[in-house]
């Protein structure tokens, strides 16, 4: 609550709230200022952050919104709030009924393929010191990583497994076994071990009598 509110000068090494503090930093009265991984909140002895960010967020009383430090009302009406979380669950009701709700999707399989061409694969090499042309995945190796190792909105887990497979080239280039390593779809097995989930749609169709469609 502290880090929303900040600390009453008496305190030894009191500081204004995370809020006050982004806004000096931005040397503006009316920045977009992003709240990460709101789904997280907890309450405890500290105090209750959701009841400090409900003064935060509130169009009602964030203009005179009034931090420890500072010891004077604040306008925070002209602050744009972005918010992330993701479930909406375990964020406290009062504090939910003040936000507007956009829901994102996750990422198509196209998608994902193609964030780990461009982004995900090439980090991955940076980070084992791998050449780019050191270690190749094909697509089809891709495709069978998301729909057979990884089942997650975002790619976390996916950028995890590509650089499962690209410390497995690296040591077999320390080894001085290979200088350059082509991963197939057929390959994955030898490096992530066996898949770890089974296609839905192929289970259900494999049961005589049932039937895949829009209802």
């Amino acid at each position: 609550e502290a880090e929303i509110r900040g600390h009453r000068r008496t305190y030894i090494g009191a500081l204004p709230g995370n809020v006050i503090q982004a806004i000096r930093k931005a040397e503006t009265r009316n920045p977009v200022m992003m709240l990460d991984e709101m789904d997280k909140l907890g309450q405890g002895f500290h105090g209750d952050p959701s009841a400090a960010l409900l003064e935060v967020l509130d169009p009602e009383q964030n203009s005179t919104f009034r931090d420890n430090y500072l010891a004077v009302p604040f306008d925070l009406s002209r602050v744009m709030f972005i918010g992330t979380a993701n479930v909406i669950d375990t964020i406290p009701g009062p504090l939910r009924d003040r936000m507007e709700i956009i829901e994102l999707p996750g990422y198509t399989e196209e998608e994902k393929v193609e964030i780990a061409k461009r982004y995900l694969l090439k980090r991955q090499l940076k980070a084992t010191g791998l050449s780019p042309g050191a270690c190749e995945i094909t697509d089809d190796a891709i495709r069978a990583i998301i729909q057979d190792y990884t089942r997650e909105a975002g790619v976390r887990n996916l950028e995890r497994e590509i650089g499962a497979i690209c410390r497995h080239v690296a040591t077999r280039v320390a080894e001085g076994k290979v200088e350059h390593m082509k991963i197939d779809a057929s390959d994955l097995h030898a490096i992530l071990g066996a898949r770890r989930f089974e296609s839905e749609v192929a289970m259900r169709t494999s049961v005589p009598g049932v039937s895949t469609g829009l209802a």
